[in-house]
């Protein structure tokens, strides 16, 4: 019997194209998508996939996505956080721009976030991601397909 494969979406923050660009490539190599969103970012685009809506409470997206997936699942996230709690459980994780997380960049990522936070909270203003490209979209595209390539059957 042949397992099911599954991409969780953490779908607050990801860009449409990108959505759409996941559920192209999830359906050519059958893997099975579930956008997980707060009922504040509930939408009806895209009303053939599967959405899971969460309270809006800050990090119930994350805690469902943590909570839900296991070892195999790919999990597309810019949540740092995030992605180093679903690394060292043997999740794929990519970022909305193509970024494949590992579990040994993990120690460093999070410092970095955390020294970001540190700023913000001390009044500093820290720079957020530059805008989203047509690059960053052709890049997910290409390293969403290469991940399914590497897994295999």
């Amino acid at each position: 019997m042949k397992k099911t494969r599954i991409v969780l979406v953490d779908a607050d923050a990801c860009p449409n194209q990108i959505k759409k660009a996941i559920l192209e490539i999830s359906n050519f190599y059958e893997y099975k998508v579930f956008f997980i969103a707060s009922y504040s970012h509930a939408t009806d685009q895209y009303r053939n996939a599967e959405w899971i809506l969460v309270d809006a409470e800050p990090e119930s997206v994350d805690m469902y996505i943590v909570n839900q997936s296991i070892k195999g699942n790919v999990v597309i996230t810019q949540d740092h956080g995030l992605a180093s709690l679903l690394v060292s459980k043997g999740v794929y994780v990519i970022s909305p721009r193509g970024k494949h997380y590992s579990e040994e960049e993990m120690p460093s990522l999070l410092q970095s976030r955390y020294y970001s936070s540190k700023l913000r909270r001390s009044g500093h203003r820290t720079k957020g991601p530059p805008p989203f490209t047509e690059e960053d979209a052709e890049r997910f595209s290409n390293s969403f397909n290469q991940l399914f390539s590497d897994i295999g059957e």
